[in-house]
């Protein structure tokens, strides 16, 4: 579990003698210059946590508490591609910072070793920057390139940790990427949604004594317990009951044995699914008869057992993977991972790798305030970060104050961001708390 002085530790080395380090790696300081590494990053990173639309104007102020005089126009220089270079290298530094929170008191969680919820999402980026990173066409002619990188990420619901986010090309399949190729540990569940679906993939996590719950490609091949071909479509509309949990096996050649969970669901949510689905081909994209057929039922496969995970329960846990889009939607709308202020290549890098340090630093600080609580709000949890980024960079050029500064920003987390319950539309972790409830009750 982490504790306060460990991410002090974790930010101040990060943030200091790594960034310094990969100035000197990657070239962008080259002589004895006041504009150390370790002073770019930490301007970049405070200024735009504070204020993700900061202006060169307020990156000189946030350098010059930071004891750094230099003009808007003498910092906006060295916001080029060396810099940039400089700022991945700090990034990949934090990523491999794994830290966890105290678990969090939701015992469905608990009786598994870490529930790991996975996605990736895009960010555009100017074609000017399709040779670092490639989103499509042919990457030897300009006029033809997109740009864009591809972050993923995976987040472990019961302690917080963090395995990302790491960049790559926007063109890279989701089966390819580091979170879907890394093993989860030995009793732990894994959560993800279609993009990742891939029978090696859960074949390895089962053989590994792990556990996955997903969704599952409605083309894949399917046999009884005993063998036999089964028509998924015909199965479930032959069943008289609402709820379905099957044993199966799962795969042309692989048989993965595992369980089949299956809910009709009301008309109006089908209906509502299959409207999502004609809107998509409005796009281009054709929907599967069987597939429209198949929106009366919400399905998963699962290989934990019926005595450790019920349907009910199952489908809780399915719905709890939106939690990492929501992750996602905080730091694209709060930390406005995909906006910035200039139109220069190196600038744009640059200021995309320094709001994603920002991000886990954010994380980080939210570990020790506030996962522990079940009804946390990151978007309150965020807002009150943002409000004290000023005071943690005052804290790091004083010397020794960097953990106080982080204290006390965990007892206003502890306090106030929380999520009010609702009745009409209960929250995720309402749903997760009631299973537990009504089983007591």
């Amino acid at each position: 579990m982490a504790t306060i002085p460990q991410v002090s530790q974790a930010m101040q080395t990060v943030l200091t003698s790594v960034a310094d380090a990969a100035a000197r790696t990657t070239r962008f300081v080259q002589r004895q210059s006041k504009l150390t590494g370790a002073l770019f990053t930490q301007t970049l990173v405070f200024a735009f946590l504070a204020n993700p639309q900061a202006s060169r104007e307020e990156l000189a102020q946030t350098a010059a508490s930071l004891g750094l005089a230099i003009s808007p126009q003498g910092l906006d220089q060295r916001m080029t591609e060396s810099g940039a270079a400089c700022l991945l290298e700090v990034l990949d530094a934090a990523v491999a910072t794994v830290l966890a929170a105290e678990e969090v008191a939701i015992p469905l969680l608990a009786r598994f070793n870490g529930v790991y919820i996975q996605d990736s999402s895009l960010i555009g980026l100017p074609t000017t920057l399709a040779q670092i990173w490639r989103a499509s066409g042919n990457q030897h002619t300009e006029a033809d390139a997109s740009a864009g990188v591809k972050l993923s990420l995976r987040l472990n619901l019961t302690t917080g940790a963090l395995s990302g986010p790491h960049t790559d090309h926007a063109i890279t399949s989701d089966q390819t990427l580091q979170v879907q190729l890394s093993p989860i540990p030995a009793g732990g569940l894994r959560i993800a949604d279609l993009g990742f679906f891939n029978l090696e993939v859960l074949q390895e996590i089962a053989r590994g004594e792990g556990y996955f719950l997903t969704r599952v490609q409605i083309t894949t091949v399917m046999r009884t317990e005993q063998g036999e071909r089964l028509d998924l479509l015909s199965f479930l509309e032959g069943q008289n009951s609402a709820t379905v949990d099957v044993p199966i096996q799962l795969g042309a050649q692989l048989r993965l044995r595992c369980r089949l969970l299956a809910l009709r669901v009301p008309q109006e949510v089908a209906d509502q699914r299959r409207r999502l689905r004609e809107e998509a081909k409005r796009r281009g994209r054709a929907p599967n008869a069987e597939a429209l057929a198949l929106a009366q039922w919400t399905i998963f496969v699962t290989n934990v057992p019926q005595e450790l995970l019920s349907v009910r329960e199952a489908l809780i846990l399915g719905r709890a993977r939106w939690q990492i889009e929501l992750l996602w939607k905080l730091w694209k709308s709060q930390g406005q991972i995909d906006q910035w202020r200039s139109a220069k290549a190196g600038a744009i890098l640059c200021e995309l790798y320094a709001k994603l340090i920002a991000m886990i630093m954010q994380h980080w600080i939210m570990l020790v305030g506030c996962w522990a609580y079940a009804d946390r709000s990151l978007s309150k949890a965020a807002a009150t970060v943002r409000k004290h980024a000023m005071c943690l960079a005052n804290a790091l050029r004083c010397g020794g104050g960097l953990a106080e500064a982080i204290s006390v920003i965990a007892e206003c987390l502890a306090l106030g961001c929380r999520i009010n319950k609702s009745r009409k539309r209960p929250h995720t972790y309402q749903l997760l708390l009631d299973v537990t409830e009504a089983l007591l009750g």
